[in-house]
């Protein structure tokens, strides 16, 4: 009789509350890494470092489960929400379990690192260990619109890189110069964290992607599979996911952020170059 009334008890209990339940935390970063726009703010760890500390806070959780979806962006957001769950994951001694759905490219797979094991689908895309910069020139349009640009400065390259003025040589030099630093910095890091696993492929480092199944094959991942499959066959059935969501505020649920809502009508011609730039991001991998 008790432990048939024990069984129902269980039965009617939140899964986190049952004894012979295993619940795994399960954080989903989707999205482009770093604002895109004032009004549309995309991963960064300032947005996630709540729910982060929430999702490894969960005693009895064996792991946390961190579910990737992002063609990239910002280094360095990607490099400090990567060192985050790093130390999470030390500090609260649990593994972490990275799993990338449709894309973790650039920043997107700096960030899967943090994993102590990375997994695929066999038509995810993963790579692109490189660093990019774009942007727009409007030099020739303004001139069609009989626009003048003036540009007043204390120092000589305050206005580098200014997209209304002609692009100088000395600005590219000393913009590549700083994409080589973060260049290294991310092949130092895939190294440390992959190490012995990466196979000899002489396109690893150039930027390059593949597919789910050829990242496995060259070491940049670990192997196919999915977020319940791999959790049921290391648990079992009884294994629980509990999705770890942002709280978000009233204005939050419509894409604004708290500095955006003043002026929310104020930098349309940037919103609007910012989505064009955030789609460029996704089709580059044809998503």
């Amino acid at each position: 009789m008790t432990d048939t009334w024990l069984d129902s008890l269980r039965k009617v209990l939140p899964a986190r509350f049952r004894g012979d339940r295993v619940t795994i935390p399960v954080v989903r970063l989707n999205g482009v890494i770093g604002q895109v726009s004032p009004i549309r703010p995309g991963l960064s760890l300032a947005g996630l470092s709540a729910t982060l500390k929430r999702a490894f806070a969960i005693k009895k959780a064996p792991l946390v489960a961190v579910v990737i979806n992002s063609p990239g962006g910002s280094p360095v957001q990607s490099n400090l929400i990567f060192k985050r769950i790093r130390a999470l994951a030390d500090e609260k001694n649990k593994d972490v379990l990275v799993f990338v759905e449709d894309v973790a490219a650039s920043g997107g797979y700096l960030i899967a690192l943090a994993g102590d094991e990375i997994i695929v689908d066999e038509s995810s895309i993963v790579g692109s260990i490189g660093v990019v910069s774009a942007g727009f020139g409007f030099v020739g349009l303004i001139e069609k619109l009989g626009i003048e640009r003036r540009v007043h400065t204390a120092g000589e390259n305050k206005a580098m890189l200014d997209p209304f003025q002609p692009e100088r040589p000395d600005d590219i030099q000393h913009l590549k110069s700083l994409q080589r630093d973060v260049h290294d910095m991310f092949i130092d890091l895939v190294r440390a964290r992959r190490g012995t696993r990466l196979g000899d492929e002489p396109t690893l480092f150039t930027g390059a992607f593949w597919s789910g199944r050829r990242a496995v094959e060259i070491g940049l991942a670990d192997r196919i599979g999915d977020l319940h499959g791999v959790l049921r066959a290391r648990f079992g059935d009884k294994v629980d996911l509990l999705p770890i969501q942002p709280r978000r505020g009233f204005f939050s649920r419509f894409g604004m952020s708290p500095a955006s809502r003043a002026g929310a009508g104020a930098d349309l011609v940037e919103a609007g170059l910012a989505a064009i730039e955030e789609r460029s991001l996704w089709s580059r991998f044809g998503l």
